[in-house]
């Protein structure tokens, strides 16, 4: 059975973390492109917020018995198939993965402006999921 307090605390830590991140991430690109700190800041958070999302994501397959993902991404693939998450979050929670890897495992340089591009259009993908997880643990 899925732990509902479990979902909430991991919701609720990814959204400190991209609400750290969208403060930061209202600067002017500039800034961002110049300032290391800053740059450190949104990644580290861009991983734990993502972290999360996976955690969230492995716990419901663990404890609905939905089978054993054989990656990260297959686990978004996984609640897809089983009704928790559409196509289409499934697809942006697969980039995010993708971004998370490349910050965590620093393959080559980083693209920093594919990183502020991400921020301005696509950093709010993380939100969706997580309010369909909730949604879904709540019905």
């Amino acid at each position: 059975m899925v732990d509902r307090e479990i979902i909430i605390a991991k919701t609720n830590a990814a959204k400190k973390h991209l609400s750290r991140i969208q403060s930061l991430a209202e600067g002017p690109k500039q800034a961002f492109m110049e300032d290391q700190n800053t740059q450190d800041i949104i990644l580290f958070n861009i991983q734990l917020a993502v972290q999360n999302c996976i955690d969230i994501a492995a716990h419901v397959i663990s404890e609905q018995g939905l089978g054993v993902p054989g990656s990260n991404n297959e686990m978004f693939y996984c609640l897809e198939e089983n009704g928790y998450i559409n196509r289409q979050i499934a697809e942006k929670m697969v980039k995010a993965v993708g971004m998370r890897n490349l910050i965590v495992h620093e393959y080559g340089k980083l693209d920093l402006e594919r990183i502020y591009q991400t921020l301005q259009h696509d950093i709010n993908d993380l939100q969706e999921f997580l309010k369909t997880m909730i949604r879904k643990v709540n019905q």
